[in-house]
């Protein structure tokens, strides 16, 4: 493999104008479908497989009216204290606002009046329109979310308190300028690092073109493969730190071979044959562990995983293809004018007769002969801090957001708590009882339901047009996200038959929520399976492979404690925008394992094949270490604090999914790159010394042999040189 890159970083270098004019050819083309495509709605949500989609299915098919994927809005009115919802002058007001709803727009299919259905409260201080429309809530118009909002305005010019809830206000998430603040502090990290302008500019340049691509590719596709609208904002998550990060390491290397003395072209080709391989395996990891996410089985989820995994893919292949065209046009400027004059100055003092410099000890030499010296002490101190910092994961508890996550500031949590207030918390979370039978099967599970514990209401029977198939809703007690709902809902699942089924949003969330649970210990099992192979093929090791799994298990567990300390016990809320506790996202935690394995092999990849590579050039087990951190320790520092920074600046999005997948993520990159790649690694691999690079015959004959050390091109003549001429490869 380090032959292949070698050839192509060469040849990309070589056709420079070429490779550039490919890429700004193909960011075009997919800007231009991006332009020209629909805009992104919310994806259909399904779950196959579960009780409350049956549901929905059935629903589809009988009652085509109630299954439809219509935004709903609920329109809260409470009367001034002392008064009631029943006096002529408020029912005058809400029959003047259910009227304008009705012609407000053409996208409304139907509106409640309240004191028909029996929506108004019991002491008569609270009432709600129920208001169902044909579309979703992405694809609402302006103009009607505009006459939504200003029917409320006028009823509450009347002296009534109005708010509203539901989906139909929703708008695509907000991520405001934290991802720019983090892209301007990635920049700053890579100047400091290079310290030459070009330099930081290019793994900037590059990762916003990958992006680009990758993101506006997305957006073509969203309405013909269903993609939601958060599935951009992820695969740009994702794609900009590997992007950046993927360059980071290129560039590195390439500055390295220029150092030895090597001319640009051959310093590009070695620069892809090493550090490239290096982010081929990386960035398989993390394709891996994304495409993983289909085992869950649930549509949204697995698309998610592909588009952000494409993104991913388009990253390695700029970094590998790009990259060295770009260094082609940057020349000299690449290195800094300090690096330049140091450089001139080895030279002269070499030239005219001294001996030439050895390599100085830096931050990371320091660090890691400080390990050495003390591997159990950092280890144990590694280990016990993650581990604290885990506890509170013992507490986790899933769910799905409803309107009771949002802030209290938003028209919809207000409403929420209006409902709750004046119909109980269950009335913001009925659940749907469907009924594949008869008016006599129907009675008969209405009087079910009514004698279990935890049921605040039962409606009567509502049947089809063909007579075989009712709707009932039931009203639980307690609040959607609850244990005692989610138990009222297990218990009419055992009370009925299989002819009732549970669905409706609260019911869908809980079925998510299993699902979620029982695909987590086999999405684990498939990826860290196929990443522990993949890892033996690079490292030729039973026990590096073993001990990067390890790790990383025990860095994902401590950034999900920190997740549940911030965002469900409150702990450090108000720092990070954290409005409103409550129940961990049902798919945190499965998709936060899955990008952080992935990101997490990427640092255990780049760092260690530098200690393999000195190790298999015949540097002892302590000094391969050591050489490791002097060349690696800088960049991927660099790297973890621009990956760090780039998903901190999601923590200000206003989807709370999205600012606790920014938040999960830059914390777990925190805890695996400096606790565990810097700390717990180093401290294992010097108590296992020569035996952390064992492998068994028969596995050594099996595994291919994909040279990620680049020991074939020390066999390459460089550019213009015979080959009994070639300089042996220096490990920079």
């Amino acid at each position: 493999m380090a032959t292949f890159l070698y050839r192509l970083g060469r040849s990309a270098f070589r056709r420079r104008r070429l490779v550039a004019l490919i890429w700004v050819a193909l960011l075009a083309l997919a800007g231009a479908g991006a332009a020209s495509a629909p805009v992104a709605t919310s994806s259909s949500f399904s779950i196959p497989g579960t009780e409350a989609q049956k549901a929905f299915d059935l629903l589809e098919e009988r009652f085509p009216s109630a299954g439809a994927d219509g935004a709903t809005a609920r329109v809260v009115f409470k009367a001034p204290d002392g008064q009631k919802m029943t006096d002529p002058a408020h029912k005058a007001a809400v029959g003047k606002a259910v009227g304008e709803l009705k012609s407000g727009s053409d996208q409304v299919a139907d509106v409640t009046d309240p004191y028909t259905v029996q929506a108004v409260s019991r002491d008569g201080s609270t009432a709600y329109v129920q208001v169902s429309y044909k579309v979703n809530g992405m694809e609402l118009t302006d103009a009607t979310r505009e006459a939504l909002k200003e029917t409320g305005e006028e009823a509450r010019a009347g002296g009534l308190t109005v708010e509203i809830g539901g989906d139909a206000l929703q708008t695509v998430p907000e991520t405001g300028a934290g991802e720019i603040v983090g892209v301007v502090v990635a920049g700053i990290v890579l100047v400091v690092t290079f310290g030459s302008l070009v330099a930081a500019g290019l793994p900037l340049l590059t990762a916003i073109i990958g992006v680009g691509i990758g993101v506006s590719t997305i957006t073509a596709l969203a309405s013909v493969l269903d993609l939601g609208s958060t599935t951009s904002t992820l695969a740009m998550m994702i794609g900009l730190a590997v992007g950046i990060d993927y360059a980071l390491f290129i560039v590195s290397r390439y500055r390295a071979e220029l150092a030895e003395g090597r001319e640009r072209e051959e310093a590009a080709g070695r620069a892809v044959g090493t550090a490239g391989s290096a982010v081929v395996f990386a960035g398989l990891t993390v394709v891996i562990a994304l495409v993983g996410l289909a085992v869950v089985n649930i549509p949204m989820l697995t698309k998610m995983g592909f588009a952000a995994a494409g993104t991913v893919l388009i990253a390695v292949l700029i970094a590998l293809t790009l990259i060295p065209a770009l260094l082609g046009f940057a020349g000299k400027r690449v290195v800094g004018r300090k690096a330049r004059k140091a450089a001139e100055a080895a030279e002269a003092a070499e030239a005219a007769g001294g001996a030439p410099a050895g390599a100085r000890p830096n931050l990371g030499t320091r660090w890691a002969r400080f390990v050495l010296r003390r591997p159990v002490a950092v280890l144990l101190v590694g280990v016990i801090g993650l581990g604290t910092i885990a506890v509170p994961a013992a507490s986790l508890e899933m769910g799905l957001p409803d309107d009771g996550a949002q802030p209290t500031s938003t028209t919809q949590r207000r409403a929420y708590d209006l409902l709750s207030d004046g119909f109980g918390p269950g009335s913001n979370g009925p659940l749907m009882v469907v009924v594949d039978g008869d008016k006599a099967a129907a009675d008969r599970t209405v009087t079910d339901i009514k004698g279990l514990e935890g049921v605040a209401a039962v409606t009567p029977p509502t049947p089809n047009e063909a007579g075989d198939t009712s709707i009932i809703t039931v009203v639980p007690k307690d609040r959607p996200s609850s244990v005692e709902t989610e138990d009222l809902v297990h218990s009419i699942r055992d009370t009925t038959g299989d002819d009732v089924l549970v669905t409706g949003a609260t019911a869908m969330n809980i079925d998510f929520s299993q699902k979620m649970n029982d695909a987590l210990l086999p999405y684990l099992a498939l990826v860290v399976g196929l990443a522990f192979v993949l890892l033996m093929v690079v490292f030729r090791s039973v026990l590096v492979p073993l001990k990067a799994a390890l790790g990383f298990l025990l860095s994902v567990v401590a950034a999900l404690g920190a997740v549940v300390a911030v965002f469900q016990w409150g702990w450090l809320g108000s720092l990070f925008g954290v409005e409103q506790t409550g129940p961990i996202m049902s798919m945190m935690p499965i998709f936060m394992v899955g990008v952080v394995f992935g990101l997490a092999m990427d640092y255990e990849v780049f760092l260690v094949t530098r200690m393999r590579e000195a190790y298999v050039h015949g540097e002892r087990p302590g000094e391969a270490i050591v050489t490791g951190f002097r060349h690696g320790a800088r960049v991927v520092t660099a790297a973890a604090v621009i990956m760090i920074a780039v998903f901190a600046g999601f923590i200000g999005s206003s989807e709370q999914m999205v600012k606790m997948i920014g938040f999960g993520l830059a914390v777990a990159v925190f805890f695996d790159a400096f606790v565990v790649r810097m700390a717990i690694v180093p401290a294992v691999l010097a108590l296992l010394g020569r035996r952390a690079w064992w492998l068994p015959r028969r596995l050594d004959r099996v595994l291919p042999n994909v040279d990620v050390e680049g020991e074939g091109l020390r066999e390459e003549p460089a550019a213009g040189e015979p080959e009994d001429g070639e300089r042996e490869l220096v490990r920079a």
